[in-house]
């Protein structure tokens, strides 16, 4: 698990959630678990929490809910600002979301 420095967003895997992303725009409750290295069940409880408290929002693809920071919410601008320096002292999750391939792999190429 990713040691974040604070949390203050009411815990640690909400701020966790909220860093990760703000530096991916857009993803879904097991993509978050992984790339965070907690439980899928605490991730999915902090993104509720956030949908309530209005800080993301949701969209469906298919049987997938899309997990975004919400772009109704009324400080969106210094909140992104805000995540953006704080996930500046998380170097390890910094590099794990440089990683993740966000597009399909073409047909027919090697891995």
């Amino acid at each position: 698990m990713l040691v974040s420095r604070s949390s203050p967003f009411g815990g640690q895997a909400r701020t966790l959630v909220l860093l990760a992303l703000s530096l991916l725009e857009e993803s879904f409750p097991r993509e978050l678990a992984r790339l965070l290295k907690v439980p899928l069940n605490g991730v999915q409880q902090a993104l509720r929490g956030l949908e309530i408290d209005g800080l993301v929002a949701a969209r469906s693809a298919g049987r997938t809910r899309l997990y975004r920071l919400s772009p109704g919410y009324f400080a969106r601008e210094e909140l992104g600002r805000y995540l953006k320096r704080l996930a500046g002292a998380e170097s390890e999750l910094l590099a794990r979301t440089a990683q993740l391939r966000k597009r399909p792999r073409r047909t027919g190429k090697r891995l």
